[in-house]
Order: C-alpha cells, then sequence, then structure tokens
C-alpha cells in the first residue's frame, strides 16, 4: 500500500471513518491475539482485573498472574473478603503494586456500593479507587458495550500518527485526542467497543513505538505520518524513568523479600536486602506511608492487614 495514495480527508475524521471501521475490523478478525478478557464470557470484575493489570505492564508478564488472580478470587465479592495483604502477596512482581491495594479497595466498594456488581456507568466507574478516565471507559466498553472512547497508549499513538501525522502521542491526553477519537467511534455501542479494541490491537502488533510495520498495516494508505515520510519525534526529550540504584529498586527489593515470608520480618532480616541504610529507611519509610507494609509493635515489618 502506497502512501502517496492516500485519499480520505482525514481532517474530518468522520467521513473517513467507514472505510478504516471495514478496513481495521477486517484486519483484527484475521489477527487479533486470543486473550483470555476478550472472551464474551469474560466478567466486567474480570475485564476490570485485566485493565489494573495491563497498565503499564506487558501482556506477556499480566497473562499468568491474571489466571492466578481469578483462580484465587473468582468474583470482586471474594476479593472483597480477602485482606489488603493477600492483594499484594498475590500481586507478586508485577511492579507499581500499589495497584494491588487500589483493586482491593475497588473490591471492597462495588460490594459496599453496588452490592457486589461492578457498575456500568462512567460516573460510578470514576469514584471508585484508582479507577481514572481510561479504566472507567475499558471497563463500560469493554465489558458492557458502551459507546466510550478509550484512550491507552496505544491508541493514542496509532491516532497521533493517522489523523495528526505525528511519530508519538503527546505527553498528556489532550482534549483534541479525545475528540478525534470519539469522531471515530462507530455509532452502535457494541461496534464502538469492538472498535477500541482493534485500534489497541494494531498499536500492539504493528503500529508500534519503536518497530512500525507499514507494510502490512491495513489502513497505511490513509496515515498521515507515511505520507509525510514518518518524520521522526521533534519535541523536546523524553525522560526516561531510571532503576537501578533508585528508591524504586530498593522499595521493589523490600516489598519482594516481605511478601515472600510466611511471618513478618524483623528489620535485621531487611539489611542484606539494600546496602544503603539511608535509602533503605526511606524506601520502607515510603511503603508504610502507601499501606504495602505494617510495621508490628514488635518492630518487625510485615504485609497489611
Amino acid at each position: 500500500m502506497a502512501a502517496e495514495s492516500t485519499t480520505f480527508p482525514l481532517s474530518a475524521p468522520s467521513a473517513a471513518a467507514p472505510v478504516l471501521h471495514d478496513r481495521l475490523f477486517d484486519w483484527y478478525d484475521r489477527h487479533a491475539r486470543d486473550l483470555p478478557w476478550r472472551r464474551p464470557s469474560t466478567s466486567p470484575y474480570a475485564v476490570l482485573v485485566s485493565e489494573v493489570m495491563l497498565q503499564q505492564t506487558p501482556v506477556a508478564r499480566v497473562l499468568p498472574a491474571y489466571a492466578a488472580w481469578l483462580r484465587r478470587w473468582p468474583t470482586v465479592g471474594d476479593l472483597a473478603a480477602a485482606t489488603s495483604g493477600d492483594a499484594v502477596r498475590a500481586w507478586g512482581g508485577l511492579g507499581y503494586p500499589r495497584r494491588a491495594l487500589r483493586l482491593h479497595a475497588t473490591a471492597r466498594a462495588v460490594v459496599a456500593r453496588h452490592g457486589g456488581r461492578v457498575p456500568s456507568g462512567i460516573d460510578d466507574l470514576l469514584v471508585l479507587p484508582g479507577v481514572g478516565e481510561y479504566t472507567a471507559a475499558a471497563v463500560a466498553s469493554f465489558a458492557y458495550g458502551r459507546r466510550h472512547a478509550v484512550l491507552d497508549t496505544n491508541v493514542r499513538r496509532v491516532l497521533a500518527r493517522l489523523v495528526r501525522g505525528e511519530a508519538v502521542a503527546p505527553p498528556t491526553l489532550r482534549a483534541g485526542e479525545r475528540a478525534t477519537a470519539t469522531d471515530l467511534l462507530p455509532r452502535e455501542p457494541a461496534a464502538a467497543a469492538a472498535w477500541g479494541v482493534a485500534l489497541m490491537e494494531l498499536g500492539a502488533l504493528l503500529c508500534t513505538a519503536t518497530g512500525p510495520a507499514c507494510t502490512v498495516c491495513p489502513v497505511a494508505d490513509v496515515c498521515r505520518w507515511r505520507a509525510a515520510g514518518m518524520p521522526a519525534y521533534a519535541g523536546p526529550p523524553r525522560r526516561r524513568q531510571p532503576w537501578h540504584g533508585t528508591d524504586r529498586q530498593c522499595r521493589g527489593r523490600l516489598l519482594a523479600s516481605v511478601r515472600a515470608a510466611d511471618e513478618p520480618l524483623p528489620r535485621s532480616a531487611l539489611d542484606a536486602t539494600w546496602p544503603d541504610v539511608v535509602q533503605r529507611e526511606r524506601a520502607l519509610a515510603g511503603l508504610v506511608a502507601d499501606g504495602l507494609v505494617e510495621i508490628r509493635p514488635d518492630g518487625a515489618v510485615g504485609l497489611p492487614g
């Protein structure tokens, strides 16, 4: 598909939408991955679990954790009945463990406020602990078939290239992005939900951050970025979060040690996890402040609850 064959007026995305829908749906039907949270039998609770786990975490790492989590807590009521420490332990090595606390708190809120049924409305979802705009839209769309623009990293990158001709999306979500994404949604809610998943899959498999496979992309001939010669990102440098030697790494080491122990650990048992005493104590204080660990009256460190 040659870039110079661009014919669709993407300055008005809705004018191109029917053709884009047909092409992307056809591609998705043939190439989509079989992921458990996309199956028709998936409960709204399981969709919520998948969306929280997939935040900043690759699918390959999420798959076993997702399966294990739902084996242990198959319903939102099961999770609500557990302790927050149980949730943190089960989170394992997924990273960003505060997500486990928020998911557990959300389960308790759903039981208390909604009788154990994950709500379908955006407003009700947004007031749940840790549920932001993206997660609320994803649950409403993918679990209940509601018509919402679901803007994750992959979707934002696809639309930045396809509609605006830019290599990457802005660092923070802008109103114009939301408007464009809404303009491109199919009118039928179920089709809109399928469109969101298909856009995500296109970004994950073809329109990737570093190696876009434009030669096999179903919408390459109407992509403004490709038509412009695929210009590189020319904005200010984007910061990469360091890891080695940081408080984040230290926190991870400490939490892993506490999580692996059957009983609360004496403070001395944590000494070997990190050589810098000042940094270790600072990281431990941060874990306590975030509710990820507790210091018992005898000084031992354990999971909450």
